[in-house]
């Protein structure tokens, strides 16, 4: 349930108006909102979407119970919540779990975990991942509550940053990767970079060089499936212990070496500048540090 209260500047506007250029719920959440459960009310009746609003109504959208996946159900798992408010949340994702479940891999899923989450509170949601991550690596994830709040940040840049363990040292310190990114043909799983494929664009900078790797801060500019592995595999610099993408195998990262270290957007509903921030677990990369010693 949201609520607005009507401005001088939206006086005489019409509520569908209102709805879509103010509070940006699209023609597909209208029809929702009238025909699959919602509601919504001005100054507590409900009303048509042709209403003339004025100054200083109240305008309460509710929000139709939402539909889960019967893939989707409750499984208790231990989930790390750095943040949390009635429309997001913030989790801090281990490696080796994946995000949603799939037709190959039916194991205990972060979905399965927060719909336990959600019937232990009381909250009637299914699952919207907005920044996923792969199964093998770890680090921030932004979850959407509501399918409204997960549709309003089509609309708003988020900010992601990553580290990453490579294989050998890069030509130069700073640069930009841009390389269009497909499926590598007779694979479901497997991306490569092909001049077909979709526009793809990754920022990165060396933080240290090691005797044969490098750690690398990386920030997306787009985020394509697999995009940090498959550029830096392209370069001839895959993670390491990434080895679908032909890393090395590594005694400490027996996954490939990457960590969402970094978000940082506007929240969609409140409009506060919100920032988050992460380390690497278990102190991998000291573990790393010193087996090289």
């Amino acid at each position: 349930m949201l609520n607005w209260q009507v401005t001088e500047a939206e006086d005489q506007m019409i509520l569908r108006d209102f709805l879509r250029n103010k509070i940006g719920i699209s023609r597909g959440m209208v029809k929702i909102l009238k025909f699959d459960g919602g509601q919504i009310l001005v100054n507590q009746e409900q009303v048509t979407v042709r209403k003339i609003l004025t100054q200083g109504d109240q305008v309460k959208v509710i929000f139709p119970p939402e539909v889960r996946s019967p893939s989707l159900t409750p499984i208790e798992m231990p989930l790390e919540i750095v943040y949390e408010d009635d429309f997001i949340l913030i989790i801090n994702k281990p490696a080796k779990i994946a995000v949603i479940p799939s037709m190959s891999d039916q194991s205990p899923t972060i979905a399965n975990g927060l719909i336990h989450y959600y019937d232990q509170h009381k909250l009637n949601y299914t699952v919207h991942i907005v920044t996923r991550l792969d199964r093998d690596t770890s680090g921030l994830m932004l979850v959407a509550k509501q399918d409204y709040c997960h549709s309003l940040f089509h609309q708003k840049p988020i900010e992601r940053h990553y580290q990453a363990l490579v294989q050998g040292s890069l030509a130069v310190d700073e640069g930009t990767i841009n390389a269009a990114i497909g499926r590598k043909p007779g694979s479901i799983i497997e991306r490569m970079v092909r001049e077909d494929g979709k526009h793809a664009i990754t920022h990165y900078q060396v933080i240290k060089n090691f005797k044969h790797s490098s750690l690398v801060n990386i920030q997306l500019e787009t985020g394509r499936t697999h995009q940090i592995r498959v550029h830096f595999a392209h370069l001839g610099h895959p993670l390491i212990g990434d080895l679908l993408y032909g890393g090395p195998a590594d005694q400490v990262f027996d996954r490939q070496a990457l960590h969402c270290t970094y978000l940082a957007f506007t929240h969609p509903i409140t409009s506060e500048a919100l920032q988050f921030e992460s380390t690497w677990p278990d102190d991998q990369l000291t573990k790393f540090e010193q087996q090289l010693s």
